[in-house]
């Protein structure tokens, strides 16, 4: 531990942020790094804890505590905070495949489970995580790394999203010939097309993918394996398959007037804007129209705050997003303590986008779409809220939300993007390899392992566990790559 008194020292200062009326003039990435030296000083502030609940990776009252990586948070801060920035990313790569992702997307669950974040500000882990992989790749750190030996065995990975790139990273480190197939054109999965550029610019994802190339994955794009590949094609050919197509089925509203136009899933949404992105800067206008639109978002999550931000990045005209749950309080609840993950309102930017441009937050709390009201086109002119009371169960003690009657309220609309979570996997891929789906649609699994039903089969990812984290999906990722190369060597060294 360099600097002992070092939380005692110095305050938490964190990477800063473009002016939300700036940064909506574009799609480019917007936090700006702090100096090395600043970076060094908040590293310095990490503990060094005898218990590192950062690092823990736990479920607590079914919320991750910690990082389901495992990453070693105090030894890469204490490296930093030393200035052995080398040594420092070979103790990140050891547990996280691909820190560049991680550290833009990830929600920091290190921090929600820090120490010093008890009574003080975390230590900035996630912005370290950020100047340590970004130096790394600048110093040369990071280059590709072939196997040296083939072991002859092939694996082909469907799906190509975090949890499908860290199997077959590992996969292919350990000698197996590893073939990537993902259905739409270009290689990311929920990367590419489930998070907008201004989150995740979308050279980071080509980087990786260039070196993983290099280092002798194959990527096979456009290739829809159970439509237009077969099924028994793959399993005929290959030694193992690993089904890892995410969970993208969209939870769907069932209300009168659904079937109006101007009613997308949010997900395709945003799919369709990052493609326009990337091929044309948005020349093609090859998406949903927003300009002008008054915008109606149903959803409270991470995709519903992204559809906010995008939707404001495009010209709309008005953004309303609706949450079903009560409002979260400013500070924790005395049932909510710490080391488990905060339950407490937080602004992301897009709402802080909303504020800035319209002068209010756009979220309306207890609220639910009853009807949409279509126009003499077809198209969504106009839609009727309801309000909710959290009642609960006095058996399970669970709480639901139930409409209140008589509090109708009736609201102008042009563009609804549903974001309302998701039902599983699409269940045609799994159709095809035989591999039976839970009750909750995503793939079943034998006995707590990453083997479907079907022998050689594989699942990871969020087609098994669900919608999830990118952190909880390079997780899966990594542990279904040592169950498939156990499978195939008799044991395994990942």
């Amino acid at each position: 531990m360099g600097r002992p008194t070092g939380f005692l020292e110095f305050e938490r200062k964190d990477k800063s942020a473009e002016a939300p009326l700036d940064r909506i003039r574009h799609f480019k990435e917007f936090y700006h790094p702090l100096s090395q030296e600043d970076q060094r000083i908040q590293a310095s502030r990490c503990m060094a804890c005898g218990v590192p609940f950062c690092q823990a990776g736990v479920m607590m009252e079914g919320m991750a505590s910690g990082c389901p990586l495992r990453n070693l948070v105090p030894e890469m801060n204490d490296l930093i905070d030393m200035g052995q920035w080398e040594a420092a990313w070979r103790r990140l790569e050891k547990t996280n495949c691909f820190p560049e992702f991680t550290s833009r997307v990830c929600p920091a669950l290190c921090e929600a489970a820090c120490t010093c974040g008890v009574h003080n500000g975390p230590v900035a882990t996630k912005s370290n995580e950020y100047a340590v992989t970004e130096k790394a790749f600048q110093e040369g750190w990071v280059r590709p790394t072939p196997p040296k030996n083939r072991t002859g065995k092939t694996v082909a990975i469907v799906g190509s999203g975090p949890a499908a790139l860290a199997a077959a990273k590992l996969l292919n480190q350990r000698g197996h010939q590893v073939t990537v197939f993902e259905r739409h054109d270009r290689a990311g999965g929920l990367l590419r097309y489930g998070i907008p550029n201004m989150k995740l610019e979308k050279e980071v994802i080509d980087r990786r993918i260039r070196m993983m190339e290099e280092e002798g994955v194959t990527f096979a794009v456009n290739a829809d394996v159970g439509r237009e590949i077969p099924a028994d094609k793959l399993k005929k050919e290959y030694d193992r398959v690993l089904l890892a197509c995410g969970a993208s089925n969209p939870r769907d509203i069932k209300v009168p007037g659904r079937e109006a136009k101007g009613i997308y899933f949010a997900v395709d949404f945003l799919s369709a804007v990052t493609k326009s992105l990337l091929d044309s800067e948005l020349r093609d206008q090859a998406f949903p129209p927003v300009k002008g639109k008054r915008v109606l978002v149903i959803g409270g999550g991470d995709t519903g705050n992204d559809c906010v931000g995008t939707s404001i990045r495009l010209g709309c005209r008005s953004v309303t997003q609706l949450e079903m749950m009560p409002k979260p309080s400013k500070e924790r609840d005395l049932s909510n303590p710490w080391p488990e993950w905060p339950r407490v309102l937080k602004t992301d930017y897009g709402q802080e986008e909303a504020i800035a441009v319209f002068g209010k937050d756009p979220r309306v709390y207890q609220t639910t779409v009853k009807e949409f009201i279509p126009g003499k086109k077809g198209e969504v002119s106009k839609a009727v809220l309801q309000s909710l009371r959290a009642e609960k169960d006095p058996k399970t003690g669970r709480i639901t939300m139930v409409p209140i009657e008589g509090s109708e309220k009736t609201v102008d609309v042009d563009l609804v993007l549903i974001a309302a979570g998701f039902l599983g996997s699409e269940s045609y891929v799994a159709d095809a390899f035989g591999v039976k789906l839970n009750g909750r649609g995503n793939t079943a699994f034998r006995d707590g392992s990453y083997e479907t039903n079907v022998p050689g089969v594989f699942t990871a990812g969020d087609m098994r566990r669900g919608q999830s984290l990118v952190v909880w999906a390079i997780r899966e990722g990594r542990e279904a790559a040592r169950a498939i190369d156990e499978s195939l060597m008799g044991y395994t060294n990942l």
